[in-house]
Order: structure tokens, then C-alpha cells, then sequence
């Protein structure tokens, strides 16, 4: 299970995205960034597609936790990133 802290929950509805979507895009996900020292904890960078095929990254605590905390979510920029969405350019 997870939960989303306040800026997450912020940048989900500024940028209309679903829980249902977050959902679907980290269960299909796969982590393509670690940040083992990030300021709150270490953290990592889910690359997912929800069912309608709509591109997130989700960065959350790591999965080893009991409770994933979802810290931010955005859809990425593919000038930022290679066709796949998994590797900075």
C-alpha cells in the first residue's frame, strides 16, 4: 500500500492524474533512478504507463518500506528523456 504526501497529492490534481492511474503505472512500472541519500529517506524513480497509455514518473520511497510513501509524480518530458522514458538524455 502507499500513501501520498501533501506535494504529491498537490501535483496529482494540478495535473489531473488519478490514483487509479498511479496505481496501474507502478504496478507496470519499473524503477529506473535510486536516491539512496535524498533529504528524507532513500527514494527511487518509478517509469510506468497507465492502462489508457499515459506516461508517469513517480518518485516513492522504496518499496522495501511496509507503507510507500509516493513523494511527487509528473509525466515526463520526452526532451529529457530517451524514447523509452527509462534513461536521461
Amino acid at each position: 500500500m502507499w500513501e501520498f504526501s501533501l506535494h504529491a497529492t498537490r501535483q496529482a490534481i494540478a495535473r489531473g492524474v488519478q490514483s487509479a492511474e498511479v496505481a496501474e503505472a507502478i504496478q507496470a512500472g519499473e524503477v529506473v533512478e535510486n536516491y539512496p541519500n535524498d533529504k528524507y529517506g532513500p527514494t527511487c524513480l518509478v517509469s510506468g504507463w497507465t492502462a489508457a497509455g499515459r506516461a508517469l514518473h513517480i518518485q516513492c520511497s522504496h518499496p522495501s518500506r511496509p507503507l510507500v510513501k509516493i513523494v511527487t509524480l509528473y509525466e515526463p518530458d520526452p526532451a529529457e528523456w530517451d524514447e523509452t522514458l527509462r534513461h536521461r538524455k
